[in-house]
């Protein structure tokens, strides 16, 4: 099961494809039922991904325990669900929610002091105790007690079958790490489920084993009509109050930012070697060994999508397991490219892929920088040298824009940039050679210098003197206006809409309780701060390094006056590009790098970026990098900070009706908006807890690592964001990949220009996979099913002749007036540099099913209803009035006296008359007062307005 709140859908799809391929060329087998019951919330990505891998029914597990509450008196654990507000109706998939018990049999009996229903006990390992006497085992079955088992099993299949709405009940036996002594458990359950059925009659009861697939289709087979939800997730979870499960958002940075560039050099690997591959082999590189190096990583990277590993909820043992994993695979990966590249022998019989610094050696290095993507991408390619004078040529020997300035963290390194314009999975060569200075009788010009300006350190007490003495830092797209008052960003002025916003960022820190007798505690798990996130610093200085080709903001953040080493760090950089054609997203981004750390004990920190956008606390952040949710700040009784905390993958912005502020990152963080126009990011955590379940499984989180995460922020009118931020988080997750190799004397030491035709794909479609994946599996079923049969199925060897491809349109329906349009793809075209195209299947995602005969079940759903229950605000409302239906509200203090009212189905009659009218704004089928000054049927928010009902409530 991978998580659902910080994964990218690609490894998603990928850790998905590995199984099921796996599966299939094994045993014929094609997964029908999914069973997602331990992460921590779930995403609308996922039934989303499911159907199109052709599942048939959904079953997830962990909501929000007030919603789950609510559900179940409405009985509404069941609905079918359309998690892509594109896809809806044409991949919706029926979805089951576990009830209150959750996965697990109760563990309570009335009749005994023992646990029930568990005749393993406790899993003992890795030596099981001599006496086969586990922990917490359950009394045996006896003649004497059998009643009195039937009778507890009886009443809690009667006490769940309350909350749904047909006459079967899943009821689930066991939990986590039983069935270890299966006899054990099946010879009690036997004997239990023998004397319920004979004594069905009395009981009311009949049982049955079942599989997950027999439940699904007895429920089909019902024909029961069932509400719809929409494409609206189950993020955040909260088990209790205080238990808000938001921060294994941010939990082992480190390990996110890893597994995301794992992903990203397996998908340039990927590509590179289809190419190489086809029409022919253009060298002597074994496709058996390049197979297995991609194999390697495409597991290593699937492995470390599990809701305990990419989460940062496991232990640092198994986290060093899966880093192990992944750079073995990145290795691996990246001599298969170098190779490639390098047109040599193989490795260890010749020239590997060199890992030197490129400043090392008289000659100097080449570099060649290959695009992944699927267009034509101009971007900086930095590098660190040792020399401060530089030459950079291409394959020509042309002089390429370049330059040369300190580096921010080896004092004795020099920070190279080059302007590198590179077409859709193509690669581009340059010469990198020390110089004085420009070489006579040649093209070759040295990278010019930047300067740098500093400013001594500002203390924050003085920071409400700041505002008079403004620094410019400007590119065609932006002027970032710098306090030097204060060392901090005072505003940005976005030169399309020629609109200033004042956008200030500092670091914070939310202080948590470590004791578990003083209050509650955060942990891997969850989030749980005292109180608001107070400042984490004393002082600031700052540097402008400006140069031709970039300007670099360095912001020193220091923990006090005299410390001498800083805390944090902002480095922002602008690109001197004109905007248009294939520079427009260099020139619309501010990149930005952080240093974070180390931090001391019991310290969660976050980047707060205030803004003077109303953007009336709404914030958007997506589902795995692949659609966007309206995040509106709901106050709860209890711990709203961290319930207000949501999963950025990749995205998030806020808005007002003028402008948009869009975060790119490329790894997973929290992400919340904590005030209006606000966005904060959790950057990092350290945490120690005196919990026995952390200690015991050393789950204490006591991070002592710096990290460098990256946010690229666009601002802009919503129609410019709009159809630059697919695009540009794309280009910040597929950022060129860099290979180094050695100049002998004076000349480029590589093969030459590439011998492939440029791939350029429409700029709302997105080349989502181009790979050999080496199915040994006949893609005709029936075949391969009778191959199995015949035991020929290990015997067959990889099929390095079929070609994987998936293409992804990046756009919404409706999102853009001309990107969300439906596009046509000429794959002979673009794909031309294969070869010729002997046939073309779609399959489904997973690549197991032919979609021509793919026939998924259709289930029976109402019209009229937009949705199910909505997630709480407050406190649960809905459980004391069961009976509300569509256009139905509760209105009464005495039954229900929080300001919040749940709703079932589509909006309420506008038509209502009541004496006094407040108005509410929509979140789900949730509606929140905001205010009653304004006439009915409005309802401003964002950048539109938009008609909305009214509803008779109390509201203070």
């Amino acid at each position: 099961m991978h998580d659902e709140a910080v994964t990218h859908f690609d490894d998603q799809i990928l850790q998905l494809t590995e199984g099921h391929s796996f599966l299939y060329e094994t045993f014929g087998i094609r997964p029908q039922f999914s069973w997602h019951v331990d992460p921590f919330g779930a995403s609308a990505t996922t039934p989303t991904l499911f159907a199109l891998a052709g599942f048939n029914a959904h079953l997830i597990s962990r909501i929000d325990y007030n919603l789950k509450e609510a559900r179940q008196a409405a009985q509404e654990l069941q609905f079918v669900w359309q998690g892509s507000p594109s896809l809806s109706a044409q991949q919706q998939i029926f979805t089951h929610i576990m009830d209150q018990y959750s996965y697990c049999t109760p563990s309570h009996l009335p009749f005994s002091n023992r646990s029930g229903f568990y005749w393993n006990g406790v899993a003992v390992f890795p030596e099981p105790p001599a006496d086969g006497v586990y922990p917490n085992m359950s009394e045996p079955v006896t003649p004497a007690n059998i009643g009195l088992y039937a009778e507890a099993l009886v009443a809690n299949v009667k006490q769940r079958a309350a909350w749904f709405r047909t006459p079967h009940v899943l009821w689930p036996w066991g939990c986590d790490k039983q069935f270890f002594n299966a006899s054990v458990q099946f010879a009690n359950m036997d004997r239990l489920l023998d004397h319920v059925n004979s004594h069905a009659a009395s009981l009311g009861v009949s049982v049955q084993y079942a599989t997950l697939g027999d439940y699904f289709r007895a429920l089909h087979a019902l024909n029961v009509t069932w509400r719809i939800r929409d494409h609206h997730d189950f993020l955040p979870y909260s088990t209790e109050p205080f238990q808000a499960w938001t921060g294994f958002y941010t939990s082992r940075s480190a390990l996110k930012g890893l597994a995301r560039r794992a992903s990203a050099l397996l998908y340039a690997g990927e590509s590179m070697f289809a190419r190489y591959m086809w029409p022919a082999p253009l060298g002597p590189l074994d496709p058996a060994w390049a197979l297995q190096q991609l194999r390697q990583l495409r597991w290593a990277v699937s492995e470390v999508q599990h809701h305990d590993a990419v989460t940062g909820t496991e232990s640092p043992k198994v986290r060093d397991m899966y880093e192990e994993h992944l750079a073995s695979g990145m290795l691996g990966v990246r001599k298969l490219m170098a190779s490639i590249v390098l047109d040599g022998p193989q490795p260890g019989a010749g020239r590997a892929a060199p890992a030197a610094d490129p400043g090392a050696g008289p000659a100097g290095h080449f570099v060649t920088a290959y695009n992944p993507l699927a267009w034509t991408v101009t971007t900086i390619i930095t590098l660190t040298v040792a020399f401060p004078g530089v030459s950079v040529t291409d394959e020509l020997g042309h002089s390429v824009p370049a330059q040369i300035q300190s580096s921010t963290e080896t004092p004795s390194a020099y920070i190279l940039h080059i302007l590198a314009t590179i077409p859709g999975l193509s690669y581009r060569h340059y010469g990198i050679r020390p110089t004085a200075g420009t070489r006579q009788g040649t093209q070759e010009a040295a990278a010019t210098m930047a300067s740098t300006l500093r400013f001594g350190r500002r203390l924050r007490r003085h920071a409400s003197l700041g505002g008079r003495r403004l620094v410019p830092v400007l590119n065609d797209c932006y002027t970032v206006l710098l306090d030097q008052d204060t060392n901090l960003m005072h505003s940005v002025r976005e030169r399309q809409s020629n609109r200033t916003v004042h956008m200030t960022q500092e670091f914070l820190e939310y202080h948590v309780n470590g004791d578990v007798k003083q209050g509650p505690i955060s942990d891997n798990y969850m989030f749980t701060p005292k109180d608001g996130a107070a400042p984490a610093w004393e002082a600031v200085e700052m540097e402008i390094v400006a140069g031709k080709l970039v300007t670099e903001i360095r912001q020193y953040f220091y923990r006090n006056v005299t410390t001498r080493d800083y805390t944090y760090a902002i480095y922002s950089r602008l690109a001197h590009v004109p905007p248009g054609g294939d520079a427009e997203l260099l020139c619309r981004r501010i990149e930005q790098q952080y240093h974070v750390g180390p931090l001391e004990l019991n310290r969660e920190a976050v980047l707060r970026t205030s803004t003077d956008l109303n953007s009336r606390q709404v914030l958007y952040s997506d589902n795995n990098g692949y659609q966007m949710q309206r995040r509106p700040y709901l106050a709860y009784e209890n711990n709203s900070i961290a319930r207000n905390y949501y999963p950025m993958v990749q995205s998030a912005f806020v808005e007002d009706g003028r402008s948009r502020l869009v975060l790119l990152s490329e790894r997973a963080h929290g992400v919340s908006s904590q005030g209006n126009g606000q966005v904060e990011v959790m950057l990092h955590r350290r945490l120690w807890n005196n919990l026995d379940w952390d200690l015991g499984y050393n789950l204490t989180l006591n991070d002592t690592s710096v990290v460098h995460p990256v946010l690229w922020l666009l601002l802009g009118p919503w129609s410019a964001t709009t159809a630059l931020r697919q695009r540009s988080g794309l280009a910040l997750q597929h950022r060129p990949v860099v290979l180094f190799g050695e100049l002998a004397g004076t000349t480029l030491n590589h093969p030459g220009p590439q011998k492939h035709e440029a791939v350029t794909l429409p700029p709302n479609v997105h080349l989502q996979i181009l790979s050999i994946p080496g199915w040994n599996y006949s893609s005709n079923h029936t075949e391969h099913v009778q191959n199995l049969q015949k035991g020929h199925g290990g015997e067959a060897q990889a099929d390095l002749h079929r070609v994987l491809l998936r293409l992804h349109h990046l756009y919404e329906a409706g999102e853009d007036p001309v990107l969300s349009q439906p596009v046509t793809v000429d794959l002979e075209a673009v794909l031309r540099g294969l070869g010729p195209i002997a046939a073309v299947e779609e399959r489904s995602l997973t690549g197991t099913w032919d979609v021509s005969t793919l026939r998924r079940w259709s289930w029976g759903t109402e019209t009229g209803h937009c949705r199910g229950l909505g997630a709480p605000a407050l406190a649960p409302c809905l459980g004391s009035q069961p009976g509300l239906g569509p256009g139905q509200t509760g209105s009464n203090p005495a039954i229900c006296p929080v300001h919040l009212y749940y709703l079932s189905g589509c909006l309420p009659s506008p038509n209502l008359q009541p004496s006094q009218l407040y108005q509410w704004a929509k979140k789900g089928s949730v509606f929140t007062c905001q205010s009653s000054t304004h006439p009915p049927h409005t309802c401003a928010h964002g950048p539109h307005a938009l008609p909305m009902p009214w509803v008779r409530a109390p509201c203070s």
